[in-house]
């Protein structure tokens, strides 16, 4: 619609139940699957006596924070727009995402870490049971399957806070089979193994996590949809009847959505209803064409204004009729209506006199002509056109 409407677009825009309940489930199965895993983990690596089996139970209880943290930002972000918020909630899942990256990153230099720690003290690597080897393949398996599951429902629900969370569980499974591989290392007389495996696995949760990072800090920053999201919105606007161009298409994502920003030009002769009319079909067919676009802001222009910095200002509505008066030149024509139409560097003005004034055709001749002399080195006006009823014989 126009901007007034986007200032109140908030009262319409329902919470994403649907969204919200799924969202949760994920997060909750994620949660109550690590808690297994953790308890499981620890039990083991202390009658198997392998260090990094605890270790990775400490990474898996860290994730049950990090999902708790995803539940109140998934909640928070589906909460309907309020008069704080007119735009809704969506970035507290892109502040989610910029924190997940964080500890994904941080995850990886971890593993890093330890496994240059181990490469360097190769020679005192701990033998450890068979029992851990098991519960580390156990571990792998339980956490890939979460992370398949969990990245299928978050690519469905166009969230990069779940999407980002999902990975975060792949992290986990090849954190874990970086500790299968340097059991089985150590159990096939093999040290060097498990190190090497952690030092490439974690160089690539590095890299995931870096991404997800940069991905919600350009949304945190308002970077707009890709040059094919912009053409295509482009097209649905154009198409619009009454709308004769379309410029200044601004974009920027909310969480899994996008405002947009857009100047359309329409006829300079239609009234301020028609105007208002065509801004909102076009809006409303954008809304409906494109899913991912949570509001559009229709900026409507009698003309293609890109240039309009470098126009001379024109004075307003109360110079413009006292110039008029002064152009008309005579007592007694009081304008019962009078419409400006501003347009490029000129002013053009449609006048309606009053039906009480007097006019012939001899009367209006030499008006017109009057007009006709004093517009030619006008500063404003480009045309006045007279309106009026003539006296009747």
């Amino acid at each position: 619609m126009t901007r007034e409407h986007a200032r109140s677009s908030f009262q319409s825009m329902p919470t994403d139940s649907g969204r919200l309940r799924e969202g949760s489930r994920i997060t909750w199965v994620s949660i109550w699957v690590n808690i297994v895993l953790t308890v499981m983990q620890v039990i083991v690596g202390w009658l198997a006596h392998s260090q990094s089996l605890i270790a990775d139970a400490m990474h898996t209880l860290s994730d049950i924070v990090s999902d708790g943290f995803v539940l109140y930002a998934n909640r928070k972000g589906a909460e309907a727009a309020d008069e704080a918020h007119p735009y809704g909630h969506g970035r507290y899942e892109t502040a989610a995402s910029l924190v997940l990256g964080g500890l994904l990153s941080m995850t990886g230099i971890g593993i890093l870490w330890s496994a240059v720690g181990r490469l360097q003290q190769l020679g005192t690597a701990p033998l450890v049971g068979v029992a851990a080897m098991v519960a580390a393949l156990v571990t792998l398996a339980g956490k890939e399957g979460l992370f398949r599951y969990m990245l299928k429902v978050a690519e469905r629900l166009r969230s990069p806070m779940l999407v980002a969370n999902a990975w975060h569980a792949r992290a986990d499974a090849l954190s874990s089979l970086v500790v299968a591989a340097g059991i089985g290392g150590a159990l096939a007389g093999f040290g060097f193994a498990d190190a090497v495996a952690a030092i490439i696995v974690g160089a690539m949760i590095v890299k995931a996590g870096f991404g997800f990072g940069w991905s919600a800090m350009e949304e945190l920053v308002d970077t707009g949809l890709s040059a094919e999201e912009v053409q295509n919105i482009r097209k649905t606007l154009k198409s619009t009847p009454g709308v004769m161009d379309v410029h200044d298409v601004r974009t920027r994502r909310m969480g899994h959505k996008a405002l947009v920003d857009v100047h359309v030009q329409v006829s300079p002769r239609i009234s301020v209803s028609e105007g208002h009319l065509i801004a909102e079909t076009a809006r409303s067919r954008v809304l409906k064409t494109h899913a991912e676009v949570l509001d559009v802001l229709v900026h409507i222009d009698p003309e293609d204004d890109e240039d309009a910095f470098r126009r001379p200002g024109l004075p307003g509505r109360d110079v413009l009729l006292g110039h008029l008066q002064s152009l008309l030149g005579e007592d007694g024509l009081i304008p019962e209506q009078t419409v400006f139409h501003y347009l490029g560097r000129r002013v053009e003005a449609e006048v309606f006199l009053s039906p009480g004034v007097f006019m012939d055709e001899g009367r209006m001749g030499r008006l017109e002509q009057r007009l006709a002399t004093s517009l030619e080195n006008d500063p404003w006006f480009g045309a006045v056109t007279l309106n009026c009823r003539f006296a009747q014989n």
